[in-house]
Parts: structure tokens; sequence; C-alpha cells
């Protein structure tokens, strides 16, 4: 079998040689790229943290009541945040939120528009399911190499390991919403002298809503599984407490930060849990 070994297709001297060509002659695209992303993140952590948490933490109660309707999810909003206050996390969970929050608005800009036009076009879409499963099935941490080599240390990194590990779901979601869309609804919209744009926006939309709700949660769900990934590459946030836990092998350290980052996935999504359609 030596002969197989001696004939090793050099898939990682292509992968060095397109980093080396990227950097060489696209180093002004990541350089704008790293500014609008670290400005994005700026002005979410200003956002976040200038009002204080008692006011934050009454804003976010308020719109998970204006949203569900359920003072019980209200009150364990509200209770969820004092006791993020209370452990001494309020700052890594501001700047977890906002490379959350970040991850969000991109991917939810790239896989909606992305996911329509596929509902559109099921040959494409056949196409993107493999290249989807391998932005899924990658390691994480691989992300984290091109994402040193071209952005350095820092929020900037994190946030594209994250961008690309999470995409996939909000594209995947918009497409079942919009690919399942009933006929008869369509062909009423036909009979009814309905515009291509109309369709898209009164019907399809509107129908495929609870599945494009459905991928923003689990965009935020899987954003924040990555703040732990992320810190490695110098993102600030609540999974600084747990690397540091892990490099000190100090438990308490990190079932305190761990559990702070269960209390924020589960106020998330009750927040932004909605009714789905079957």
């Amino acid at each position: 079998m030596h002969w197989l070994t001696d004939y090793k297709i050099p898939l990682g001297h292509w992968a060095q040689n397109i980093f080396d060509w990227l950097q060489t002659h696209g180093g002004w695209f990541f350089d704008g790229l790293a500014d609008v992303m670290g400005w994005l993140i700026d002005q979410l952590l200003w956002i976040l943290q200038a009002p204080g948490p008692i006011v934050i933490a009454v804003i976010v109660t308020a719109a998970s009541y204006w949203l569900q309707r359920n003072w019980k999810v209200s009150l364990f909003v509200f209770l969820g945040f004092l006791f993020i206050v209370n452990q001494g996390y309020w700052e890594e969970t501001t700047e977890s939120l906002a490379l959350v929050i970040s991850s969000c608005i991109i991917c939810m800009a790239i896989g909606v528009p992305i996911g329509i036009f596929a509902a559109h076009r099921p040959r494409l879409y056949q196409v993107l399911q493999p290249i989807l499963d391998l932005m899924q099935t990658l390691p994480t941490f691989v992300y984290l190499i091109p994402a040193i080599v071209f952005f350095g240390i820092g929020m900037v990194p994190g946030l594209l390991a994250t961008v690309i590990f999470v995409v996939p779901a909000s594209i995947r979601l918009t497409y079942l919403g919009v690919s399942t869309v009933p006929k008869p609804l369509l062909e009423a919209a036909d009979a009814f002298g309905g515009t291509g744009w109309q369709k898209l926006t009164k019907v399809e939309l509107h129908y495929a809503l609870p599945q494009i709700m459905a991928g923003l949660n689990q965009t935020i769900m899987l954003s924040l599984s990555m703040v732990v990934v992320a810190a490695l590459v110098g993102a600030d946030g609540l999974g600084v407490p747990v690397v540091r836990a892990l490099n000190q092998v100090n438990p308490a350290l990190g079932f305190e930060s761990g559990f702070v980052i269960v209390v924020v996935a589960i106020i998330l999504d009750r927040v932004l849990k909605i009714e789905r359609k079957h």
C-alpha cells in the first residue's frame, strides 16, 4: 500500500496556495470587511452597555411580553437578567450578545435571499446541499485558521467563523418554508393577477414566516454555541471565562460561566419562540 501514500493528493498544499493568493490580491477586501464587522460589533456593544443592565432588562422584558403575551415568560426573562448581573457577568453577556446579534444580522441578510432564490430553482438547491453540509460538518476549529490568517485576533475572526457555521440554518429553513407553499395559494394569486413580487411578499413569505423565524431562532442558538470557540481566537464574551476555567481546571468557574450561557440561551429561545405551522 506504499504506492498509495507515495502519491498523496496535495490537498493542504492547494489550500495554502489559495490562502496565499487571497492574502496577496484580496487584502483590501478583507481589511474593509474587518472594518465593517468591527463597526457593527462596536455599535451593538454601545447599545447594550450604555443604558445599563436594568434598563436593558426592562426593555427586553417588555419586548418579550409584546411578542409572547405571557407574563410568566416575561418574569423569567427579567429574573434571568437579574441572575446574570448578580453573578457578575453582565459585561461578558453583552459582548456575547453583540457577537450573536451581529452574526444573526449577517446570516439572515445572506441566508433568506439565498433560500428564496433556491426555492424557485430546485436544481440550484441540489448543488447547494453538499456545500451547506460541508459548512456545518467541517470542525469549527478549521474555520479559525483562515479567519486568523485574514483578520488576526479578536472579535472579527470569531464572528466570521460563527457566520460560516451558522448561515446554512437560515438558508435551509427559508428554502423549506418557501418551497412548501401550497400550490392552490400560488394559483389563487395568479388568478387575481398578482405580480411576482406580490406573490413573494404577500403569499410565499407570509406562509413561510414561521419557518423563517425558526431559522432565526436556530441562528441565534448556534451562534451562542460558538462563543467558546470564538474565545479561542481572542473574542470577548462568555467564552473567555469558560476557556480560563478549562486552562486552570477550575470547575467552579466553568460551571458558573457555563450556567450563565444556558440562561442567556433560554432567554433568547423563550423571547423568540413562536407557533409554527405544521
